[in-house]
């Protein structure tokens, strides 16, 4: 007995040295011996360390009991938490039944939703689950019909209710009826398969965001009660320094104090330093991995043929987590831009870019779109671009050399890498857009006067109502802000 617990206990480590490991590819099955949850009895799991190929590193567990039969498996990953969520809204028309076969992971953070049944599966059920549409509807199914029979006898109302739901998810399991199969995971593991990559699928639609902080602390990045005390006290009463001096007094009062003092260098350092209208603030703020206290840096420039923004840069000392936002200033733009660059010389690969995390990307010559928030906000040049649509597309799309895809599709994928690399040799010109609902993307220009560059176009469009509500704008009211200064204009005129 000793000595299996030793080997148990060998095989347990060796698991946890290969998921701390670099490599994951050979990595063997590992076997301990462990008890079974329904019958009491000694059942075996089984281990296996493997790497979904351009997905997530995962640690794939099975259980089997042969004293009563009881069998699940299990997929937990073993590497790290993206640092946006992720949301899939897959569109089920009634009739279509190749969407059911649709590869699902579902992560132990991530939860599935059907609006129209009303109906929610937590991500304590069915946690870590590799499997299909179909194969999670027909799951739910015979998890909630599992007690059936012994309900009807407590609680026979509940057991009617029950059964005419379980109506309504079988049918929905058939593609008799529509629905929506929703995925929400705030670690960022989780995935649905899209059989049309890298071309846009119409049925999903895939959107990310940043986590709120009861996500944070659901996912463990939970400060200690005494330091969230701390940081909430800390940022609810700032300092009188932080509060007294409004933006751009800091230098002031610095070159005032130097030229009191009669102090030449202080002076040419001072003026130096402060006179430049990107004047760099400094206030408190907590880490987004952490949640400690760290420092963020903050200034607003004017960037030329585009318009103001405000450039914010967070450091924390605790943990080593870095991070920069480049944000739009100003009002929001009444009309959405769409940019377009034909790219034909090496010069064009040198261009800066700024995409807004609302930006979608198109490259038509590839029949290649990105939706907005793809690939979030970004400052980067266009060949940098490129270079982050071909590393995004290899993480997103899982199953994307697996061994469940045929090879019709793994030489459709190698096809289109190598397409997407030839962008950067410039073999032949190719088109870039960047298509912005709210205008904040930008493509410099290679000439003193934006005009003069034929090869770079600037469109404005009218956004609809759809794009409007997805943003939020539908619901502003500015009625009172707008009689507010009707009446100051009013009061102005003869």
């Amino acid at each position: 007995m000793m000595d299996n617990e030793k080997d148990q206990e060998m095989d347990v480590g060796s698991v946890v040295e290969a998921v701390s490991a670099d490599h994951s590819f050979g990595a063997p099955l590992y076997v301990v011996e462990s008890m079974c949850m329904r019958c009491g009895e000694n059942g075996t799991s089984r281990f296996l360390l493997t790497l979904i190929p351009h997905f997530r590193k995962v640690l794939i567990s099975a259980f089997e009991c042969p004293h009563c039969g009881e069998r699940n498996n299990e997929v937990q990953f073993a590497g790290e938490i993206q640092s946006r969520g992720c949301c899939y809204h897959l569109e089920v028309l009634a009739g279509d039944e190749k969407i059911f076969d649709r590869q699902v992971v579902k992560s132990e953070s991530a939860t599935i939703k059907i609006p129209e049944l009303d109906f929610e599966i937590p991500p304590e059920a069915q946690r870590g689950s590799l499997s299909t549409v179909e194969g999670i509807l027909a799951r739910a199914a015979d998890e909630l019909s599992a007690l059936q029979e012994e309900r009807k006898k407590v609680d026979p109302k509940t057991a009617e209710a029950i059964d005419q739901f379980l109506s309504k998810l079988r049918a929905c399991a058939k593609a008799e009826t529509p629905f929506t199969f929703i995925l929400d995971d705030p670690a960022g593991n989780s995935f649905v398969e899209n059989p049309h990559a890298p071309s846009p699928d119409p049925s999903l639609t895939i959107k990310f965001y940043e986590r709120t902080p009861e996500q944070q602390a659901t996912l463990g990045y939970l400060a200690d009660p005494s330091q969230a005390g701390q940081s909430e006290g800390s940022l609810a009463a700032p300092s009188a320094e932080t509060t007294s001096l409004p933006h751009g007094t800091v230098g002031a009062t610095a070159g005032h104090r130097a030229i009191a003092q009669s102090n030449s260098t202080d002076i040419s350092d001072n003026l130096f330093r402060y006179s430049a209208p990107e004047e760099v603030m400094t206030f408190p703020s907590t880490c987004g991995a952490c949640t400690k206290q760290c420092e963020t840096r903050m200034f607003v420039t004017k960037i030329p043929y585009f318009q103001e923004v405000i450039v914010m840069a967070s450091t924390c000392e605790d943990c080593g987590y870095r991070n920069s936002e480049l944000k739009p200033g100003g009002a929001i733009p009444e009309k959405g831009k769409k940019i377009t660059l034909c790219v034909k010389d090496i010069t064009d690969l040198s261009r800066d870019v700024i995409k807004s995390d609302t930006a979608g990307v198109k490259i038509p010559e590839l029949d290649l779109e990105l939706a907005g928030g793809t690939l979030g906000g970004m400052v980067t040049t266009v060949e940098g671009l490129v270079t982050q649509i071909r590393e995004s597309l290899a993480r997103v799309h899982g199953f994307t050399f697996g061994d469940s895809l045929d090879e019709s599709k793994k030489n459709k994928w190698r096809e289109f890498g190598s397409r997407l690399t030839k962008l950067l040799s410039l073999e032949q010109p190719w088109t870039l857009i960047l298509d912005d609902e709210l205008a904040n993307s930008f493509i410099s220009p290679i000439t003193d006067d934006i005009k003069d560059d034929h090869q770079l176009t600037y469109e404005e469009f009218e956004r609809s109502w759809e794009q409007n509500e997805e943003l939020g704008l539908n619901d502003i009211d500015t009625s009172s802000a707008d009689a507010a200064y009707g009446s100051t204009e009013t009061t102005k005129l003869p």
